[in-house]
């Protein structure tokens, strides 16, 4: 490849195998190439640390971030990690990664307000937010899964700041 010294290690990122894919064609001509399919697989894989976690806010901060009167998930409300799937009571529906990860930090503090940034920050392991479509999205998705399964969950949008799962 020009532009890439010749003993450099190139290292692809691509969440889909069909990108995996192509990076692999693209990357082919280089010395050294590895294909992971996130940031922290690659931090992994080459034995960097992440960077430490946010400290966590005084316990005041985290009550006015929950919402009054909020309830945990039905007990019928399941995200299934080993097999990505969401199952309400006797049903299931796949789920994709983003879809995965959003909803599994949503049901693991039901009712508390994740903000856009510790959301994206948490599920695709940057602080970057641009427009925030790609949350909204991944979002818009899970809801229309919820609702197909006709669950008594849903996840509201809390303008301007960010998403909580709730009771619908």
């Amino acid at each position: 490849m020009q532009g890439i010294p010749a003993a450099s290690l190139v290292i692809g990122i691509a969440s889909s195998p069909a990108e995996r894919r192509h990076l692999a064609r693209l990357l082919g001509g280089s010395d050294a190439f590895l294909i992971v399919s996130s940031v922290d697989q690659a931090r992994e894989f080459l034995g960097v640390v992440a960077a430490p976690p946010a400290p966590t806010p005084p316990a005041r901060a985290v009550l006015a971030e929950a919402t009054p009167g909020a309830q945990p998930p039905p007990p019928d409300l399941a995200v299934d990690s080993d097999r990505r799937v969401l199952r309400w009571r006797d049903q299931e529906i796949d789920l994709t990664r983003l879809e995965h990860d959003v909803l599994l930090c949503l049901v693991h503090a039901p009712g508390q307000v994740w903000t856009y940034e510790r959301l994206h920050l948490e599920v695709w392991g940057n602080r970057h937010l641009g427009r925030g479509s790609d949350m909204h999205s991944v979002v818009r998705r899970v809801r229309g899964k919820l609702a197909r399964l006709n669950a008594a969950t849903t996840i509201h949008s809390v303008r301007g700041v960010g998403f909580r799962l709730a009771p619908v």
